[in-house]
């Protein structure tokens, strides 16, 4: 399901928004997407691409990257390591609102009804679980690094990122 091309995006973005890359992994794979899908949603929404970017999140896409809400739906839907950056972005966004709970934060990803998040977080789990990528209980808080993440999303990953950042490891 995942290409060698998405996986280093995946891996890229999980770096620039300070997300664990096996969480994104879950999402993928729960979501079920691939790059130019868009699925109609009963409230009138669409998700669009690998990760279903709902289409709510246009507005606030198009105006950070400065264009039309029609060009930020073609990228999210047809370009996989944009769809994959705002996913990542979200993920981020719901950290910060749930002081850092990555269970509360994969919960939002879907949905803010606590029992459709709760659902929707315990098949991310299962899948982490399945696939051996989780090794350490849901609930616990994202750690905290020095560099702040970005706090509106980029329409592109800038390679030049993994060079800023000290290795510790």
């Amino acid at each position: 399901m995942i290409n060698h091309l998405f996986a280093a995006c995946l891996m890229m973005a999980a770096q620039t928004y300070n997300v664990p890359p096996q969480v994104l992994v879950g999402i993928l794979h729960v979501e079920g997407g691939r790059i130019g899908q868009q699925v109609a949603n009963t409230n009138g929404t669409y998700d669009l691409g690998p990760m279903q970017i709902n289409t709510l999140w246009l507005p606030t896409l198009a105006k950070n990257w400065k264009v039309s809400e029609k060009t930020a739906w073609q990228w999210v839907r047809d370009d996989g390591c944009t769809n994959v950056n705002v996913s990542a972005w979200i993920l981020r966004q719901n950290l910060n609102a749930t002081n850092g709970s990555l269970a509360k934060a994969v919960a939002y990803y879907h949905s803010r009804t606590p029992s459709l998040g709760s659902k929707y977080k315990s098949k991310v789990v299962a899948v982490m679980r399945k696939k051996g990528l989780l090794s350490q209980p849901a609930d616990t808080k994202a750690s905290e690094t020095a560099n702040n993440p970005p706090t509106a999303p980029a329409k592109r990953i800038q390679l030049g990122r993994f060079d800023q950042v000290e290795d510790k490891g």
